[in-house]
């Protein structure tokens, strides 16, 4: 088993939950409802903790120490897809990707419950109640949301319809994809769009939504290989504020 193809994939999925996670936080004290602003708040700590676990994973692979990994890196060492760094913007484009981006997520992970890498599968075990609870989450306030008042169907509809190419950058294949497959640590990130498209695609259709004709829409990749928006440094800047002043710390 290739440790080189095992490290890319806990990277990406470990950068994908720091980032997002740091998004979701910035909701804190600003949600439209109060049961809204402690939701994203507590899915904010859930996608850090597990960011921690995976960094931790890598940490004994033979990478530096979670801290160091998540506070010390410029934007083009990291692995995130560049969907999780976009800035919140209104609440109706976070929502969005709050249910794109868990879906993919739980679905990941309930694949890599067969992972033959087994402190991934693991964890992948131990994680899946809280990512039951995001999706459920986005699920509820997606199908609300999109089935409420015409205002509220045209802007979850235009921000669909914006956060669709940047989602599927996340299924950005990996160098190592064949080899992954091959040796059972992961099932591989065209299936889980195909996965991840008949689920979106059952959820949008009990709303008044419409989802775009994927085949069409141009994936906004290159995430996964350091090439970021100018999003990301900034708010790398701001994560490792705390770390710089002192590097001592604790998550």
């Amino acid at each position: 088993m290739n440790d080189l193809a095992i490290k890319e994939l806990l990277y990406k999925m470990a950068d994908d939950q720091l980032i997002l996670g740091h998004r979701n936080s910035e909701w804190t004290g600003f949600g439209p409802l109060l049961e809204e602003d402690i939701a994203f708040s507590s899915m904010a700590q859930d996608k850090v903790g597990q960011s921690y676990a995976l960094y931790t994973i890598l940490h004994s692979l033979g990478e530096q120490e979670p801290d160091t990994v998540a506070f010390t890196r410029n934007a083009e060492q990291f692995h995130n897809s560049i969907f999780t760094e976009l800035p919140n913007g209104e609440y109706d484009f976070s929502l969005i990707r709050h249910f794109l981006y868990d879906t993919a997520e739980i679905m990941r992970f309930d694949m890599l419950t067969e992972s033959s890498f087994q402190p991934l599968a693991e964890l992948a075990v131990k994680v899946r109640a809280e990512l039951r609870y995001h999706t459920l989450h986005a699920n509820t306030w997606v199908k609300q949301l999109g089935s409420a008042t015409e205002e509220s169907v045209a802007r979850l509809q235009k921000s669909l319809e914006h956060a669709l190419p940047y989602a599927l950058g996340m299924f950005e294949e990996s160098p190592y994809e064949k080899e992954l497959i091959e040796t059972g640590v992961f099932a591989g990130e065209k299936k889980l769009q195909e996965k991840w498209l008949v689920k979106i695609s059952a959820i949008i259709n009990e709303t008044r939504l419409q989802l775009p004709d994927l085949s069409t829409l141009q994936p906004v990749s290159g995430g996964r290989i350091g090439k970021h928006s100018e999003h990301l440094q900034p708010l790398l800047n701001e994560m490792s504020e705390v770390f710089r002043i002192d590097p001592t710390a604790e998550w």
